[in-house]
């Protein structure tokens, strides 16, 4: 079994550079990666950068709005 998905996926990486090669699939700057994944990966990083943003936010927020602690009541020992 995975013998066979191993041959799929090779089988699939050589149509994929033979398709580069012959122009069937985009790579302008020829680094052997192609250019529609070049863009979804620069916007899956944009995208991250803004839910990291968002999540720094949110976390601030909760912070400015969670009660401190009451700090611990000293009793004093009366005398008797």
């Amino acid at each position: 079994m995975l013998t066979t998905i191993i041959i799929i996926v090779a089988v699939l990486g050589i149509a994929l550079f033979v398709a580069m090669k012959t122009g069937k699939v985009k790579d302008a700057n020829n680094n052997n990666i192609p250019d529609a994944l070049e863009e979804k990966v620069a916007q899956v990083k944009e995208v991250v950068a803004e839910v990291k943003e968002e999540v720094k936010e949110v976390v601030e927020k909760v912070k400015k709005a969670t009660p401190k602690k009451p700090a611990a009541k000293k009793s004093a020992k009366k005398d008797k």
